[in-house]
């Protein structure tokens, strides 16, 4: 055989397997976002409706978040906001529309005390995903109540349906100081 068709076999093998390894790295990249993401990867999917954009939306987030500091809340802090829950659920027998107020309220402080930027809900919901994938939602389907309650013509159903989501993410907010081994694993520092 001749030296060039040693060259173009040469050529052709190098080729498949940088293919096969860029293949590879895109299937790993996909499996660690989806696992790390868990819901979020596939809603954020659903609303770009491409697995690449989704996946650069969901990179871009992490690389925010790295930037970010989020700092562990003091215990009087967390004493403070966990007294100020429970005052926000009684209330919430009574006043239902206010302590669901309270309660947003409550979340954006504590959101604001860990070191979240204040923008635009869309931008905290964002940064939140990155270190508490499973209870964003909470905090989607919360403010959505929320906006429904402005009207004050929800029922108390949906009203404590709100309550109940801010408190998903409250506790974890409250509880979830985080450090990360992998970009977007969180591991608990204590209890």
């Amino acid at each position: 055989m001749d030296a060039w068709m040693w060259i173009v076999i040469a050529i052709v093998v190098i080729a498949a397997a940088a293919a096969a390894a860029w293949a590879a790295s895109r299937r790993r990249r996909s499996s660690e976002l989806r696992d790390s993401f868990g819901p979020e990867y596939e809603r954020t999917l659903d609303l770009t409706g491409d697995r690449r954009r989704a996946e650069a939306e969901l990179a871009a987030r992490r690389e925010r978040r790295e930037r970010l500091d989020i700092v562990e809340l003091p215990d009087e802090d967390r004493d403070r906001f966990a007294a100020a829950w429970r005052a926000a659920q009684a209330r919430f027998v009574d006043q239902p529309h206010e302590a669901l107020l309270e309660a947003d309220l409550l979340v954006l402080d504590v959101m604001r005390a860990r070191g979240y930027p204040m923008e635009d809900f869309e931008q905290r919901a964002a940064d939140v995903s990155v270190d508490h994938p499973q209870v964003v939602e909470h905090y989607r389907a919360a403010q959505d109540v929320s906006r429904d309650a402005a009207d004050r013509r929800l029922d108390t159903e949906r009203l404590r349906e709100g309550m109940l989501h801010y408190r998903a993410l409250f506790a974890e907010l409250l509880r979830a100081d985080v450090t990360t081994d992998r970009p977007g694993v969180e591991r608990p520092i204590r209890g």
